[in-house]
């Protein structure tokens, strides 16, 4: 019994698998299948050649305007143009391999098609597992639209993995480093990313000085000394307040902006370059600092309307007719 029902199963396989090499296998079907995948290929190639000039006349764009708002717009356009071109591609070998099925296929025969979706369900779920998680993982980020096309990121769990985003698809991620390096990373190994605002750093200094004047030129002294650059210091220091503190001391307030990964420039060289020129000076007006700290403008006012929210106070209900209330003494018990 159990060798009729082995031999019965063979033959069954054999069947199928003659099936399958006489209708999706013969030289006919393979050629057909080749041409149609190079010409989707073509097409896309082609298609995508005229969406990344496209992509570049947006890019020159939005350098040229000033305007924020339109920037962050022309960004979002490069950003769907970039991740269409993905999108068109999978799309064409998707209607290549429906068009070859068809055109070879025209009766649909039930067995052919039980047997090719069963060699298509193997491949996917062992050798395209991976593409498929890059690709879900892709999909989600771009409908949350965690970064776009020109925004610098820190991607997490990378301490050092960190650049401006070239390229975005549904599969991986291109950025190039300050160093000039082009990574690529897969999607799903993207577990965080952390976006630089405006695309550079914005590092403020206090600095006490006995002599206003005094210190304002310091500040003119050590500019005239910073490596000044798109991938340096981006804007050297500006004084943007002065206050007086106290009896002949004075506090000056100076913001600076550098690229991302060049906070050193203004932490640790400006810095250090101010205290030598305040040592080498034959009357010294430093009185403590400079100190560095980040000034970003809209995470300061973001956090100065948490604070101020979380200082606030309920209010005491107040009586009907203006006092507040209080509450009542109980009247002592009469003997």
């Amino acid at each position: 019994m159990a060798d009729s029902l082995t031999n019965n199963t063979n033959l069954a396989v054999k069947e199928i698998s003659g099936k399958l090499a006489n209708t999706v296998f013969n030289a006919h079907s393979i050629i057909v299948l080749v041409l149609s995948v190079t010409v989707a290929l073509l097409l896309g190639r082609a298609i995508a050649s005229v969406l990344r000039r496209l992509v570049v006349m947006l890019g020159n764009r939005s350098d040229k305007t000033q305007n924020l708002r339109v920037v962050n717009r022309l960004r979002r356009y490069e950003t769907m143009i970039v991740l269409s071109i993905a999108i068109i591609r999978t799309g064409l070998i998707l209607f290549a391999l429906y068009f070859w099925w068809t055109f070879v296929h025209p009766s649909g025969q039930p067995t052919a098609i039980i047997g090719a979706s069963a060699l298509i369900v193997v491949i996917l779920s062992g050798s395209l597992s991976p593409a498929l998680r890059d690709i879900a993982a892709g999909s989600l980020m771009m409908v949350e639209q965690w970064y776009g096309v020109g925004d610098h990121i820190r991607v997490e769990p990378f301490e050092d993995l960190q650049g401006v985003v070239e390229r975005v698809t549904l599969r991986s991620t291109r950025i190039r480093g300050l160093n000039g390096e082009i990574i690529w990373i897969n999607n799903q190994n993207i577990q965080g990313v952390r976006i630089t605002t405006k695309g550079i750093r914005t590092i403020g200094l206090e600095l006490f000085v006995t002599d206003l004047i005094g210190g304002q030129r310091l500040i003119e002294k050590t500019n005239k000394r910073l490596p000044i650059g798109p991938l340096l210091v981006v804007k050297p220091l500006e004084i943007t307040s002065t206050e007086e503190v106290g009896e002949n001391l004075w506090q000056i307030t100076a913001i600076g902006e550098t690229a991302p990964g060049r906070e050193w420039l203004i932490q640790d060289s400006a810095t250090e370059l101010i205290k030598r020129l305040d040592e080498e000076s034959k009357t010294q007006i430093i009185a403590h600092g400079p100190l560095a700290r980040f000034a970003d403008s809209e995470a300061e006012r973001r956090f100065t309307r948490t604070i101020s929210n979380a200082r606030k106070r309920p209010t005491p209900k107040r009586h009907p007719l203006g006092k507040p209330t209080t509450p009542r003494a109980k009247n002592p018990k009469r003997k």
